[in-house]
């Protein structure tokens, strides 16, 4: 049922032109929609939808909304970035230009809109009100992960509410909607949304997690990318909590260094964490994060079919890249 659901909103993204003229404005978000991902933003309204009703196929058109805007965020942080790649291939910015990659993101977002108008009266204003939400909350949430670069410290407070709303709350949203289409109760919609939330957060600390643990070969993208970048991950904030003395000197002077070699920091950072249990606290937390979604998830009074929606979510969990 996965693959039908994913093989539908592919094929609702491959028909969709967003617009015509002027070519080089609408170009750019058919060519970053066709870049791929996991589409797991949509199929988790679908799965969510799913939960109380079978014909998931009639809102396609809201999920691929979600990942239209999903590719929206990812358009502007990679000029804000300065990234030169998204997922292999010239990012929008660097394919044609800064300005046009502005405007086509400005455009994708008006185009979200236009895709929830084919709801019913009764249900446009509910969605509409809780997307704003999510979407300003993205928008804070990028805010902080910018001015995190230029602290020094960030605690892990800080942190966990900067990826709880850059990453999380759009997985909230997600469930929330489907519920919602399915004509929820707004207690199901909430625990939804938690579930959400929480899945979201760990599967951010999980990613952190990855870029320092995972098996190179599966990885495919390089190891300590995040060290080397100086970002500030629940990695590097524990670390940075813990590593008292010499370590905490040698840390902080890796951290400072302009001119180094990407190898020997990463090793040396590492060592760091392992002397520190970093990997460990991680994990935990990762655990943590996503036995409170489960929690929430338990909380749904009409229980309907959740193996679906439970499996999906698992192998999302399970992934080791």
């Amino acid at each position: 049922m996965v693959d039908k659901y994913l093989s539908l909103i592919e094929a609702k993204i491959k028909k969709e032109k967003f617009g015509k003229q002027p070519k080089s404005l609408y170009e750019p978000l058919r060519y970053i929609m066709a870049l791929g991902g996991k589409r797991f933003r949509p199929l988790l309204t679908v799965l969510s939808y799913s939960l109380y009703k079978r014909d998931g196929e009639k809102i396609i058109p809201y999920a691929v909304a979600v990942e239209s805007f999903h590719n929206f965020t990812l358009l502007h942080d990679d000029i804000m970035d300065k990234a030169p790649l998204r997922r292999g291939k010239p990012t929008v910015h660097e394919q044609w230009n800064v300005n046009t990659a502005i405007l086509s993101g400005d455009v994708m977002l008006v185009k979200v809109y236009e895709m929830f108008l084919g709801l019913d009266d009764h249900k446009l204003k509910e969605v509409l009100r809780i997307f704003n939400r999510c979407a300003a909350e993205v928008c804070e949430g990028q805010q902080w992960d910018m001015e995190f670069e230029s602290l020094q410290r960030v605690s892990e407070a800080q942190y966990i509410d900067m990826i709880k709303l850059k990453t999380a709350v759009l997985l909230g949203f997600s469930l929330e909607l489907g519920a919602l289409l399915a004509g929820a109760p707004i207690e199901d919609r909430e625990a939804l949304r938690d579930f959400g939330i929480n899945i979201g957060i760990g599967f951010q600390l999980k990613d952190d997690w990855l870029d320092v643990y995972a098996d190179k070969k599966k990885f495919g993208k390089q190891v300590g990318g995040d060290i080397i970048a100086n970002k500030k991950t629940f990695l590097l904030i524990k670390a940075l909590e813990n590593a008292k003395g010499k370590q905490k000197t040698e840390l902080n002077a890796w951290i400072g260094l302009k001119k180094f070699s990407k190898t020997k920091k990463v090793k040396a950072i590492t060592s760091i964490y392992e002397n520190h249990g970093i990997s460990s606290l991680a994990e935990r937390k990762i655990k943590y994060f996503f036995a409170k979604g489960f929690a929430s998830l338990a909380q749904l009074k009409d229980q309907g079919n959740k193996k679906l929606l439970i499996q999906f979510v698992q192998k999302l969990i399970d992934r080791e890249v």
